[in-house]
């Protein structure tokens, strides 16, 4: 058993709580950059309080939090009449690649929608992001058959009205 297998067993996955929070936007803005505290304190209160089923799970190897996951489950999406889970977030600490906290977080969300009866799980990566791109071709993910279009509006008129 090589190291990379070793640290896998001994990572703990269990779901996310709300005083998560703080270690999440570390772990995201340790993998881009800069903090996003106000998306991820709106996105994990939703995924935590809102009703419908949610996905919400970390991962903590040597009871340190390394990384973790948010999805969501929709019934009839884009005229799909299915249930699909979206993956929307899944980040783990640089400093912990490579030791398989993605893949058990990725077993365990796959564990969970099994439970649901879900049976497709659906993401968006940037184009550039081949390290993710990477991960998830390797998890399985495959180009989907519609393609993802993207509308820039006109900034809305601002009147003056002095």
């Amino acid at each position: 058993m090589n190291g990379s297998e070793q640290a896998e067993q001994r990572i703990v996955v269990r779901g996310l709580t709300p005083d998560d929070l703080a270690a999440v936007i570390a772990v995201d803005a340790k993998n881009v950059g800069r903090r996003r505290e106000e998306y991820f304190r709106v996105k994990l209160q939703q995924n935590l309080a809102e009703t419908g089923i949610k996905v919400s799970l970390a991962a903590e190897l040597g009871g340190c939090f390394v990384g973790f996951l948010l999805a969501r489950v929709f019934y009839g999406e884009f005229g799909m009449l299915e249930p699909v889970a979206v993956l929307e977030t899944l980040a783990v600490n640089p400093d912990f690649q490579h030791q398989g906290a993605g893949r058990a977080l990725m077993r365990q969300l796959s564990t969970n929608l099994a439970g649901l009866g879900v049976r497709r799980l659906q993401t968006e990566v940037g184009w550039d992001d081949q390290p993710l791109l990477r991960f998830l071709h390797a998890g399985g993910f495959r180009p989907a058959d519609r393609l993802c279009l993207d509308l820039a509006l006109a900034a809305p008129v601002v009147e003056d009205r002095r």
